[in-house]
This record gives structure tokens, sequence and C-alpha cells, in this order.
């Protein structure tokens, strides 16, 4: 599986397209009070399932990330207990076992790496593939320590170690960076929808006061740059919070 590519589901799909038409019909309404402001924005729907895909992304190689750090861990404890690395990886994904389904990203990563390794493909190759199609950072450098080391003939045990460490503590901290923010989330998403909670209110506390802005070049015009900035906000908004893997 190549984590850096999702393909949506029917559902999905499905799902998407109508939470962008609800979406394009809303900002239709509000921002221009006209079915042509509404086709207008029908291409908002095809944008709005890439921006969906991407938070899949992200999401999926987030989980990826927190299941890898169970992984290393385990091939760890493996060649602690006296397993060759080649073995460390069948024991590891035996162990995962009592606590993921076969469905885990992990243990499909651990199945597809011992089924390598009995092709007589090394150990080193298996992990590098894994983590040129994963993408994340912190695969690509066990991957890249574990070769090293194995191929200088260095203390495995105790490079895989200190590395599974440091990886593992690396995730932690995400995870509570994560956690701290949650609250300054909330609140960037209430300001995502204050814009349109606003134009609502004035629309029914004070019917024909925006009335200039609608059905008029000048006023389509104004309401357009407005909707702009309204999306570039949302996504700066977006990035600020957002947290890389």
């Amino acid at each position: 599986m190549d984590y850096n590519i999702y393909h949506l589901s029917k559902k999905e799909n499905i799902c998407y397209c109508l939470q962008g038409a609800l979406i394009v019909i809303i900002l239709g309404i509000l921002f221009y009070r006209s079915i042509l402001g509404i086709l207008f924005l029908m291409p908002f729907i095809y944008f709005y399932q890439k921006y969906q895909i991407k938070n899949q992304l992200k999401n999926r190689k987030w989980k990826l990330n927190l299941e890898f750090k169970d992984g290393i861990q385990a091939i760890s404890a493996a060649l602690e207990a006296g397993y060759c690395a080649e073995n460390a990886f069948e024991e590891a994904y035996k162990d995962l076992g009592q606590i993921y389904t076969d469905d885990a990203m992990i243990q499909k990563e651990l199945s597809y790496v011992v089924n390598q390794l009995r092709m007589n493909i090394t150990v080193e190759k298996a992990l590098i593939d894994f983590a040129e199609r994963s993408g994340l950072e912190d695969i690509k450098s066990f991957a890249d320590v574990f070769s090293t080391a194995k191929r200088s003939g260095g203390d495995l045990i105790n490079i895989i170690k200190v590395t599974s460490s440091m990886i593992g503590d690396k995730i932690e901290v995400n995870r509570e960076i994560i956690t701290l923010i949650s609250a300054k989330r909330l609140e960037a998403n209430i300001m995502k929808v204050m814009p349109l909670f606003i134009l609502v209110y004035l629309s029914i506390s004070s019917p024909g006061f925006l009335d200039p802005l609608y059905h008029n070049l000048l006023g389509i015009l104004v309401m357009s740059v407005f909707l702009l900035c309204y999306l570039s906000a949302f996504l700066v908004i977006d990035k600020i919070i957002r947290i890389e893997v």
C-alpha cells in the first residue's frame, strides 16, 4: 500500500459530495442569494473532496505512526530476547497480534516484511520499501538506522533500542501537543463558522441591510472578494493548527 495515495470509497465519495453540495448551497445563499451563485460555486465540491482526501491521508499516517511505535518496540523486545533480526519481525508480528487485528496497518506491514524475508529479500530492502511507501520521517529514520547497524556489524540490539525509544518519545510529544491544542482547535473551528453566522444574523435581524450587496455587479464583486478572503482564512487557520507527523 502506498500511504501517500488515498482513494475514497463509494460511501465516502457520496458522503463528501453531499457535504460539499450542502456547503455550496449555504455559501451560495449567504454570499449571492441566487441559483446562479450556487451553480458558480459547484466546482467547490471537487476541491472539498480533495481537502477531505488530504485529511484522510493525514489521519491515516498519524494512525500508522502510532502503530509503528508499538511495532518497533515489539521488534526491539524480540531482539533483546535473543532473536536474530529476521526472526524479530515475525516474533513482533505474533506479539502485536494480541493488540491489533490482522487488518491493522502495522500487522499488514509486518506480515509483508516477513513474507519478503521468506522469499530471500533482505530485511534492509524490505524496511526501505516500507519507509518509501509510508512517507513518514520516523519510519525512514528507523530503516536507515537499522540498515546501517546491520551492515556495519554494530551493536544492533542497543542501537535499535535507543532508536525505538527516541522515535517513541517523539511520537508521544506529538500526541501531547495535539491534546494540549485541542481547546485551541475547537476555538479555531468556531472562528471558521463565525463569518457565516454574522451574515445569517444580519440577514435576520436587519432585513434589507445587506440588499445592496446582492443582485448587482458591484455587490457580486464585493461578496466574491469576501468569500475568497473567508476561504483563504479557513485554510490559514487549518495550517496554523496542523501538527505534522
